[in-house]
């Protein structure tokens, strides 16, 4: 397994959000380098990166705005990134997003 998985529940319909891209990026004082580049599975999931990311702190991007606008849903946010940091610990990282047209939210998954 990758080090870091993400999955998406659309709360609007209660559905997994499909075909979702997901960018990850490693972020400092200069900017961001994007890692890796994803699209959910049918089952809203999707695991990217390396095996291993090194400790530093890291963003995710959904392009929430396509996804909607494939369903014919007006939405507020065209996008949802989540900054987060990753330790030395080697531990797995789930970051899920619960979204729907006029919100979002995340956790700490496992």
């Amino acid at each position: 397994m990758t080090h870091l998985t993400t999955h998406i529940l659309d709360a609007n319909s209660g559905r997994p959000a499909t075909a979702v891209e997901v960018i990850l990026a490693q972020v400092d004082a200069t900017g961001s380098t994007i890692i890796a580049t994803g699209v959910t599975d049918d089952d809203g999931r999707l695991a990217l990166g390396p095996d291993l990311l090194e400790p530093g702190t890291y963003a995710l991007t959904f392009d929430t705005g396509t996804y909607f606008a494939r369903l014919g849903t007006e939405t507020f946010y065209p996008s949802a990134t989540v900054t987060f940091t990753v330790d030395a610990s080697g531990r797995h990282y789930h970051v899920p997003l619960l979204l729907s047209p006029f919100a979002y939210s995340t956790y700490r998954g496992s």
